[in-house]
């Protein structure tokens, strides 16, 4: 389910040229059809993880899904009538079924596995994130090549079905802990109001902008600068996501084991590694040198996003992890959303070389950050 709701969300980033061609509107507009998902998931996120600490979270990723499949549709339609505002709101839709999914997710996960295990769980369910993008970015062109850039939109939410066919016999019993008491509205404000919690949300903050600028800006640098069809942008800008797979759950594994269960060595690694590879991307020339920056970039960013949700449970107590979790993806979803416009924004004004600086500033101050962040 998780693989289907990021495929959706990133697919249009690597059919940009194409939704401003047809649609006609500019980058910061384009950057919008992205990054809307994710300013949903910004205002809901919070209200949702509330509801999934006081309800059953397998019911409501059931809902979710059904969400996301009428979201698919509205999308091909509006698209194919050109209607902008239509096409935004169908990928409303989308963003909340997105932070359903996501905070239930890892919710289920993190109680289904011991403290020592927890990390490296969490951690590898949220790799589902970056094989999702890597399949939109790398399946978008060449389905709208086969069917219209429309078709984008429903044909990736069709693999929640899948998902849910496979989670629903198998999740018995874990839609909400019998023995965790639920949470009062006192504990609840504990969560959103903990210094703690507040710096681990802005370090996810700080790592969704990265990664989420690279992934939305990435396809278009590689066709207007370096002249690569969309078919070849969107394969190799795949690669920056699908490195995810590795690194998230390597992110997990290195805290749990090699930290002893530590998270503040591993996401200062994140950003020292990240920095200078997003600042150096666009003074590099030909492809092959394009890839292993991407690589690199994607695996050292990504390092810190699966651990982040693992991190934040640990500081909160089990009966309002949900929240915890549900605040992380607000606040880190935030960076998410404005990432994408600001960047393209900042490309309309000034050039892609400057966004990209832009965007290493970020990662240098996640290293700092990183310096005042708490172990659990």
């Amino acid at each position: 389910m998780s693989v289907s709701l990021g495929a959706y969300e990133l697919a249009p980033a690597s059919v940009t040229t194409l939704i401003r061609r047809s649609l006609d509107i500019g980058p910061s507009a384009a950057g919008l059809v992205v990054s809307v998902m994710f300013g949903t998931a910004v205002v809901a996120s919070i209200p949702v993880g509330v509801v999934l600490d006081r309800t059953n979270s397998r019911h409501a990723v059931a809902v979710a899904v059904g969400l996301l499949l009428v979201a698919g549709v509205w999308g091909w339609y509006a698209a194919s009538i050109g209607s902008y505002a239509l096409l935004l709101g169908s990928r409303v839709l989308g963003g909340l079924a997105y932070v359903v999914v996501w905070n239930a997710g890892i919710d289920v996960v993190g109680r289904s596995f011991e403290a020592e295990r927890q990390a490296t769980a969490v951690a590898t369910f949220t790799a589902s994130g970056p094989v999702g993008f890597a399949v939109g970015q790398a399946a978008a062109p060449v389905v709208a090549g086969a069917f219209g850039w429309p078709a984008v939109f429903p044909a990736f939410t069709a693999l929640s079905v899948l998902g849910l066919a496979l989670f629903w016999p198998t999740s018995r019993g874990s839609g909400r802990a019998s023995d965790t008491p639920t949470p009062t509205v006192g504990d609840l404000s504990r969560v959103v109001t903990d210094r703690r919690v507040w710096l681990v949300g802005i370090l996810g903050f700080l790592g969704y902008s990265l990664y989420l600028f690279v992934n939305s800006w990435a396809p278009s640098y590689l066709t207007d600068e370096l002249g690569l069809t969309l078919v070849v942008s969107g394969a190799v800008s795949a690669l920056f996501p699908a490195v995810g797979v590795l690194s998230r759950i390597s992110g997990g594994v290195l805290s749990d084991r090699l930290f002893d269960g530590r998270r503040r060595p591993v996401v200062l690694a994140s950003f020292v590694v990240a920095t200078p590879a997003v600042v150096a991307f666009t003074a590099l020339r030909g492809v092959a040198v394009v890839v292993v920056a991407l690589l690199v970039a994607g695996f050292a960013i990504q390092l810190c996003l699966g651990l982040v949700f693992a991190y934040v449970r640990e500081l909160v107590e089990p009966a309002v992890a949900a929240t915890a979790v549900a605040f992380l993806t607000s606040v880190g979803l935030a960076g998410a959303f404005l990432a994408p416009i600001v960047g393209g924004a900042l490309i309309e004004a000034t050039s892609y070389g400057t966004a990209f600086l832009a965007a290493g500033v970020l990662g240098l101050v996640g290293v700092g950050m990183s310096w005042l962040a708490p172990e659990p």
